[in-house]
């Protein structure tokens, strides 16, 4: 068995390919897990995987079936909400030419007023059909129960902005609901007395807990959020949208960063592996064939587009296994530098001319040619 720690990040609808990541990992059955970690969408896979895998666990069946069937019946029950909205906006569309769902008038007007309304105003009675999903759906207590597997939801605390983690008994419907909690549309959730909004604005997902708290030094990444476009946006709507991913996945590279300055220590030998551990990372992602898809869709319900995305991260689970699962215990699949890292190293220039020994003795050659300067 070829054990990983699975990071799944948010993205809203798109969370749907990383279901099916899940899926195909889960079918193929080679690959164990010992920790999830997880963010806004990929907080709900993550409860919905080890719940499944509780329950079944617990009724004498087969771990992996049982959190297949969960994560496939929490998404049908995605789809199904989407179904009235799609044929609105597929009636909408037709009245005005065709227009795609980000330039459609009833996006743009509530785009407008959300501008000027607060959810504390729009939705006061603070609405949110992710509640009765998780909890009719999750099995909390089942899940804080396991023992090999440990899960780990994100939140972000908005007073502080630090991440805030829930795991084992604090792991709830409403920790799910806060890793979730997009501010614009929904009021903050308050758990003891602290207000939290979505995960993502802090860490998406949060990896440290995978590193610390599990033995397993494999870490996969599911990713939605493209860390490269092709081309720079000029639309409003494709503005939004990469800043909306440039957010999401500043965190993603201050953990990376700081994955590669580790194991760089560790294989110099200036730590110890008794004090710290390299860790092997591997990575799937969508592609052109997610990243194709506008920001508009990531907070549609749409049944027949979380299909496809789940079609889509189905195969992508697939090719990854066929290409890279003998890597996992022996090398990363991911090469952090190139994909994560980037140089903020200043090249300062050096003085042309050498400094006094009188005026550099106990300074920078920089600092005793400024105060030579400033003398003439």
């Amino acid at each position: 068995m070829h054990m990983v720690n699975l990071a799944l990040q948010g993205g809203g609808s798109h969370g749907a390919f990383t279901w099916g990541v899940l899926d195909a990992l889960l079918e193929d059955g080679r690959i164990g897990f010992e920790g999830l970690s997880g963010t806004s969408a990929g907080a709900v896979n993550a409860v919905a995987l080890a719940s499944g895998w509780a329950r079944a666990k617990a009724g004498g069946r087969d771990p992996r079936e049982g959190a297949r069937e969960k994560l496939a019946g929490i998404w049908h029950r995605v789809g199904a909400l989407g179904s009235l909205g799609t044929l609105q906006q597929q009636f909408t569309r037709m009245l005005w030419g065709g227009l795609p769902p980000e330039l459609s008038p009833g996006n743009l007007i509530g785009n407008a007023w959300r501008g000027v309304l607060s959810p504390y105003q729009m939705n006061p009675l603070d609405i949110n059909p992710l509640r009765k999903m998780l909890e009719e759906e999750i099995d909390f207590e089942a899940m804080a129960a396991l023992r090999e597997l440990k899960v780990f939801v994100s939140a972000t605390h908005v007073n502080t902005g630090k991440a805030v983690v829930f795991t084992g008994r604090q792991l709830d419907a409403r920790a799910v609901l806060a890793s979730a909690c997009l501010p614009m549309l929904f009021q903050a959730v308050e758990i003891d007395g602290e207000a939290y909004w979505d995960g993502g604005y802090s860490v998406n997902p949060a990896l440290s807990p995978l590193i610390k708290e599990c033995a397993t030094a494999d870490l996969m990444l599911v990713q939605i959020n493209p860390l490269a476009r092709a081309d720079t946006p000029k639309t409003s709507a494709d503005i939004v949208n990469r800043v909306n991913e440039l957010t999401f996945n500043a965190s993603l590279l201050t953990q990376m960063r700081a994955i590669d300055f580790v194991n760089r220590l560790v294989a110099d030998g200036a730590v110890s592996h008794a004090r710290c551990k390299s860790v092997r990372v591997h990575r799937v992602e969508g592609g052109p064939a997610l990243d194709a898809y506008p920001t508009s869709s990531r907070t549609s319900a749409d049944g027949a587009m979380i299909n496809r995305l789940f079609e889509t991260g189905r195969e992508a689970g697939a090719e990854w296994l066929a290409r890279h699962i003998q890597a996992i215990g022996h090398r990363a699949t991911v090469d952090i530098r190139r994909d994560y890292l980037d140089d903020t190293r200043l090249e300062l220039p050096l003085p042309s001319e050498p400094a006094p020994r009188s005026i550099a003795r106990g300074f920078r050659p920089w600092l005793a040619r400024l105060l030579r300067q400033r003398r003439v």
